[in-house]
């Protein structure tokens, strides 16, 4: 059914391969088993045979090849080692979540309550997934696997770590699913007291299949009494004695079998070669995961209250900042009249004060572009990087990479522009600055979308959360004394580094808004060597442009496969 020919995985910067040469053919609707001591190369093997992670040699399900793992969607399900579901969600609303993803029909209810029941969790249905033991979320697994009704299974060790009693349960269930359902299941298993479950047991040692067969032929072929001894008869030799020993093997199978073919070209066993269920559309799914992040935000107390924090707690630090000038700034913040110019470059008292104003204004602006870069930062730097697992596992049974790229901008987008709106707006009530409300909200709403939206690219590239979050934390880091508000950048640095950085173009555009204003005025006047203001419109669109392109890299990002 599943099954592979010259299979081979090699890394980057290793002389050898950690999977070589591997030929193995599964049995349908059957319990096969994959054994072999640790970092032997089992789950390489799997996941290289579904296409999870790149390698040499062909795959086949069916009989037919396998390009991609997009071929197995609804066809083949993959419980990894560690269930990959929110903890956050209860079992029913984590598997509901799971059917809109997978399945496009009415009678997804129906379908719920009767997974629920195969695999024993209806009394738990309303209990948190992150509450549930050990063998309970490997039945969640297990569940979320169902959804599709794959005609086979891969399991990546759900049995580790737990009870004898747990491992039976797990075991017994899978087995009364291959018989009674017809399933296929492949199982990665350490527990080799338990191979007495299995129709079929693939031995690899040392990255490469060295065995095929039942348990008895096991025994016979490694001349051992009990399965126990495995391990121990194959560290008796090397891997170029088991190797040469499997060839013979195998050569002396296709003597007496003429008519076998190979793993690639056997005929199709007679089962279902197509997914039963229709896939929901992508607007379908996008909306699904849209529901689900918000519901996932609300429901994390601690994110939430941290996110609360930060937006309604830097504005007030920027306020703070403020109060000892908020006298001086709402005397300078009338509009000009046609002798105030004048006045201003004849009066040196005027000047001074002006000054030091403007000051404060131009540091309170560009306080409030830092922090809500900081904010945009925090929304999005892990958002994708830390679900990683999770996303690539809803890959497999089918959810959009579009979708889910655009569920992310779109719910990290929206809190970032209510932290923007929110901080112009309130500052600019307690401070009174000039100028437009709207063109300032918009603006300083921009500048922490485009951050949020940057950082997210960080986190659709990385893999690794703590990677796409200390890149982030370096951006904003940068932020300041690059945008050649505060410290002078060199003439040749100037407008090569300006066009990428968010916080020059949000503290631009707010100024800019204050152009008419005896607060520009005075700025000016402080400025020597002025140079080009930007307009709030051009800066507006510089800023649309930075979130464009960070838009693109995450849907890039979230196409390409980053299993751990």
């Amino acid at each position: 059914m599943l099954s592979c020919k010259n299979l081979t995985v090699r890394v980057p910067n290793a002389d050898e391969p950690i999977l070589r040469n591997a030929n193995v053919s599964f049995e349908p609707r059957a319990m096969n088993a994959v054994i072999g001591p640790s970092g032997c190369g089992k789950t390489t093997l799997v996941k290289a045979m579904m296409k999870i992670i790149p390698s040499e040699g062909d795959s086949f399900f069916m009989g037919e090849t396998l390009e991609s793992s997009a071929d197995l969607v609804g066809k083949v399900g993959f419980a990894p080692q560690f269930t990959c579901v929110h903890p956050m969600l209860t079992v029913r609303e984590a598997l509901q979540s799971a059917l809109d993803i997978a399945v496009s029909g009415a009678d997804k209810g129906q379908r719920l309550g009767e997974i629920l029941k195969i695999v024993g969790l209806s009394e738990h249905a309303d209990k948190l997934v992150g509450s549930l033991s050990g063998g309970q979320l490997r039945r969640m697994g297990l569940a979320v696997e169902l959804a599709n009704d794959p005609a086979a299974m891969v399991c990546d060790e759900v049995t580790s770590g737990l009870d004898p009693l747990s491992e039976n349960a797990i075991l017994d269930l899978l087995r009364s699913l291959s018989r009674e359902r017809g399933k296929t299941f492949v199982c990665i298993i350490h527990n080799l007291a338990k191979l007495d479950y299995f129709d079929k047991i693939a031995v690899v040692f040392a990255g490469e299949c060295v065995f095929q067969g039942t348990l008895g032929e096991l025994k016979e072929y490694f001349e051992i009494d009990s399965a126990l001894s495995l391990y121990d008869r194959l560290n008796d030799f090397d891997i170029a004695h088991w190797r040469e020993k499997w060839l013979a093997r195998s050569a002396e199978k296709d003597a007496a079998s003429p008519a076998e073919k190979t793993p690639g070209e056997s005929a199709p066993a007679p089962l279902e070669n197509g997914a039963r269920f229709e896939r929901p559309p992508a607007v379908s799914q996008f909306f699904t995961l849209l529901a689900r992040r918000y519901k996932l935000f609300f429901r994390d107390t601690t994110y939430l209250l941290l996110t609360l924090g930060i937006t309604f707690g830097f504005p007030l630090v920027v306020v703070i900042f403020a109060i000892g000038g908020l006298p001086e700034i709402e005397s300078l913040a009338l509009e000009r009249n046609l002798g105030a110019l004048d006045e201003l470059k004849q009066n040196l008292q005027m000047q001074i004060s002006a000054a030091n104003t403007s000051t404060i204004v131009t540091g309170l602006i560009l306080f409030q572009v830092v922090l809500l870069s900081l904010i945009g930062a925090n929304n999005s730097a892990r958002e994708i990087a830390g679900e990683r697992n999770l996303y690539e596992k809803e890959r497999l049974i089918g959810l959009s990479p579009a979708a889910y790229a655009l569920s992310k901008i779109v719910f990290t987008s929206s809190l970032a522009f209510f932290q923007g709106v929110w901080m112009c707006v309130f500052v600019k009530f307690v401070c009174v600055f000039p100028g437009s409300v709207f063109v300032q909200s918009f603006d300083l709403a921009m500048v922490c979308v485009t951050m949020t939206a940057v950082c997210l690219a960080f986190s659709a590239v990385f893999s690794s959360a703590d990677k796409a979050n200390l890149v982030s934390i370096y951006l904003v880091g940068f932020q300041l004394p690059l945008s050649g508000v505060v410290l002078a950048l060199p003439e040749a640095l100037k407008w090569v580094c300006r066009p990428f950085i968010s916080t020059y173009w949000g503290w631009a555009g707010y100024m800019s808004s204050m152009r008419d204003t005896r607060i520009y005025d005075a700025y000016i006047q402080t400025k020597p060597d002025w140079d080009f203001m930007p307009s709030p419109e051009l800066a507006a669109a510089v800023l649309c442009a930075q979130f464009a392109v960070a838009v693109f890299v995450v849907f890039r990002g979230c196409r390409a496969r980053r299993w751990d």
